[in-house]
């Protein structure tokens, strides 16, 4: 991989690889990668998290984002979802490079995101973004945090809530209910009683 590296990339990427080729525990290594993207959302490889947070949006974004794919003839073989980083750079590089260049400015604003966030904790994964950062023209805007919790309200409970009561059994407004009470006893041949419970 290094061999495609231009000279200034390989010295901007130092750092990540020095980071493998220092690193004699693959365990180690392979925690420290969980430790980093998986374990921090501020981290994450998945581009809609970064600005559609669990909202219904981001949802429709991955959707939209692989009709893209399926458009230039890419139907990925893999368990990962569609804003996947990683997957979504492996789609740019076999795509025209102006449609590539067009959507790698689209990310950009993530990828920058990204990038300062690892770079505050002094992650050496931090310049893999700087480099994308170096291959557009486009100036990466700062993003407004995304939402938290607006999946909250399509959640489905199960068992009681707070105050005991089933979500199905959930009280109403206090109001006037009819309930109908009746014989237990079928030799008994009486109307049924009503009664109301307010």
């Amino acid at each position: 991989m290094k061999s495609l590296l231009s000279e200034e990339q390989s010295r901007l990427l130092w750092p990540v690889f020095a980071l493998f080729d220092n690193s004699t525990d693959l365990i180690e290594l392979q925690e420290q990668y969980v430790d980093t993207f998986d374990r921090k959302p501020s981290h994450s490889l998945h581009l809609f998290e970064h600005i559609h947070g669990e909202s219904r949006d981001r949802g429709q974004a991955m959707v939209d984002l692989r009709n893209e794919y399926i458009e230039h003839g890419l139907l990925p073989d893999t368990t990962e979802l569609p804003d996947y980083i990683p997957l979504f750079l492996e789609f740019l590089s076999q795509i025209p490079a102006d449609k590539a260049a067009g959507l790698l400015g689209d990310a950009i604003h993530i990828f920058s995101r990204i990038e300062e966030k690892l770079a505050r904790v002094h992650s050496p994964y931090a310049v893999i973004f700087t480099a994308l950062r170096g291959m557009t023209t486009v100036v990466p805007e700062v993003l407004p945090e995304p939402p938290e919790g607006a999946m909250e309200e399509t959640m489905v409970t199960f068992g009681p809530n707070a105050d005991g009561t089933e979500p199905v059994l959930a009280r109403r407004p206090a109001a006037d209910h009819p309930i109908t009470f009746y014989q237990t006893d079928p030799r008994k041949k009486t109307d049924p009683i009503v009664a109301t419970d307010k």
